[in-house]
């Protein structure tokens, strides 16, 4: 029978690792669950759950600072900093319904463990720019902690890097500490329609280099722009190609101008105002257009912006894929037939030959048991990640295989 551990506090994660150590019995990690089926399937008859690991720990406005449990829900920190007239920086998304969920399930460790950012990445960095110090315990069912409260930080290791992304294979985080930043006081979104993908990322790549600092810059083909629940988006009947303006009201109407004759110069032009572009930049970030298209695999590409029309046309054609683009085409979500190998072999070869890496989403657990899940490491690189395992881990007892077989 699968043994279930639900610590509420920082020592008992400690105890319950040790006693894992002590068995050399492997551990799944998880919060509440929500990203589960992200990674490769770990079988493990151990789960620590630290969803009663929960709270706001600090919260100081001024400094621009918050400390949370691993296991509070994003949105009890959303409300909090909502209050406080912030937010994060790197508007972590909500996959839940993507992956079969409930929405606004999330942990702030499930975030930071997967390394989650939405659409501000192109002007705020990742979630791993914001993370400043978390306190963990190891695969020796050791305690230790890294970083602090402060933006400026120079003491020890900055591990905060190595434990974003590493997906609980590393320690199992029981606080963090982020940056947030101010809410902005005005929000636009300057729409063009009618846009080919490759004339869309040059435009959005235009708009990036601009003086203008949009900080969201996305490409929906018609076929997504469809399934928008703004009606701007959804009946335009075309392509629609987007950028995000924030910041004082005065600087945001003025650069909002501006980027409406940019953009005006090779399309119709349209502007979305505060709720209507908080909608459709929740819609772009949490991966709702394939939300429902639950018996497709869906597939993360990051892709040098010049070759991402290319590469994605190429995989599209032969897997008859829907797709859209993020991050000035920096990342294009895919979405295709399921079936075989779930278009692995077509996104590796285009990803690679145009200099870029994916990874696998969404998928059943066979199929992410049978491919790569994350995009396959160089021989030295995979010997370096081995050796990080093992001097955190090492007996492998931490969610073994979860990004990479026998790690």
């Amino acid at each position: 029978m699968a043994t279930r551990l639900r610590p509420a506090e920082p020592d008992q994660v400690r105890d319950a690792l040790a006693w894992a150590v002590s068995e050399e019995a492997p551990v799944e990690i998880t919060g509440a669950g929500s990203k589960r089926a992200l990674g490769r399937p770990t079988n493990c008859e151990v789960t620590l759950e630290l969803a009663d690991l929960s709270g706001i720990i600090f919260y100081e406005p001024a400094e621009l600072v918050l400390s949370a449990r691993a296991g509070t829900p994003m949105a009890e920190i959303e409300a909090a900093l909502a209050d406080g007239g912030q937010q994060l920086g790197f508007e972590p998304p909500d996959l839940g319904p993507l992956l079969g969920g409930p929405a606004g399930s999330g942990t702030i460790g499930g975030v930071v463990a997967c390394n989650l950012s939405g659409p501000r990445r192109v002007k705020a960095g990742a979630a791993r720019d914001h993370f400043l110090g978390f306190q963990a315990v190891n695969g020796r069912g050791e305690a230790f902690k890294s970083g602090g409260k402060v933006v400026k930080n120079v003491t020890g290791y900055d591990l905060c890097k190595l434990m974003t992304g590493s997906y609980g294979t590393l320690a199992a985080l029981t606080e963090i500490t982020v940056k947030v930043l101010p809410a902005p006081e005005k929000t636009r979104t300057v729409l063009a329609f009618g846009l080919d993908d490759a004339a869309a990322v040059e435009l959005l790549g235009a708009a990036a280099r601009s003086v203008h600092e949009p900080s969201a810059l996305a490409h929906l083909p018609a076929a997504i722009a469809a399934r928008s629940a703004v009606d701007y988006v959804s009946g335009a009947g075309a392509a629609v190609t987007a950028a995000r303006l924030e910041g004082p009201a005065s600087s945001v109407e003025y650069r909002c101008q501006q980027l409406r004759e940019l953009f005006g110069a090779t399309a119709d032009v349209e502007e979305l105002h505060g709720h209507n572009s908080g909608a459709l930049w929740r819609e772009v970030g949490n991966v709702a257009p394939f939300a429902g298209d639950s018996d497709r695999a869906v597939w993360k590409l990051s892709l040098p912006p010049a070759a991402a029309a290319a590469a994605v046309a190429a995989i599209g054609h032969a897997r008859a894929a829907k797709w859209y683009y993020d991050w000035a085409g920096g990342l294009a979500w895919l979405a295709c037939g399921s079936d075989g190998d779930g278009g692995a072999a077509d996104v590796r070869a285009a990803v690679t030959e145009s200099g870029g890496h994916a990874t696998l989403i969404r998928a059943s657990a066979d199929l992410r048991a049978a491919v790569p899940v994350f995009q396959p490491q160089p021989d030295a690189v995979s010997r370096l990640s081995a050796r990080v395992k093992t001097g955190f881990d090492p007996k492998g007892l931490l969610n073994p295989g979860r990004m990479y077989a026998g790690v």
